[in-house]
């Protein structure tokens, strides 16, 4: 098994809904690590090019730097929750990333840190 991890970090503002009460808007600065996972490498020794993966990163976070999540798709309609916005982060880039992946590599997981100490990670069923 092999595995690739780049990192990207955005600022952005957040008031999530927690039990019925939105908390006050409050901003992090938000680490993303992004992990590929495979079994084999492609005929050039890669599961996957990093400057790929690192561009596909910055595409899929760009929307969110420097903004308030609830007026960015899909925050705009749903809790921009670090669990979320991890998820999103994994579905998009694993969409943006299938033709440049190894034959059965894939996005094994996102963790994002919101502060020091707070990490949500997800990870798509394979």
């Amino acid at each position: 098994m092999y595995s690739i991890s780049v990192e990207t970090e955005f600022c952005a503002a957040h008031a999530i809904v927690i039990a019925g009460v939105r908390e006050p808007l409050h901003g992090h600065n938000w680490r993303v690590t992004a992990t590929i996972r495979g079994d084999t490498l492609d005929d050039d020794g890669l599961l996957c090019d990093f400057h790929a993966v690192e561009a596909a990163l910055r595409e899929v976070v760009a929307p969110f730097a420097n903004a308030n999540l609830h007026d960015a798709p899909p925050f705009d309609r749903r809790n921009p929750t670090a669990e979320l916005v991890a998820r999103h982060i994994a579905d998009e880039l694993a969409r943006r990333l299938a033709p440049a992946l190894a034959r059965g590599a894939r996005v094994s997981s996102v963790r994002v840190t919101e502060a020091p100490g707070c990490a949500a990670t997800y990870r798509p069923e394979p």
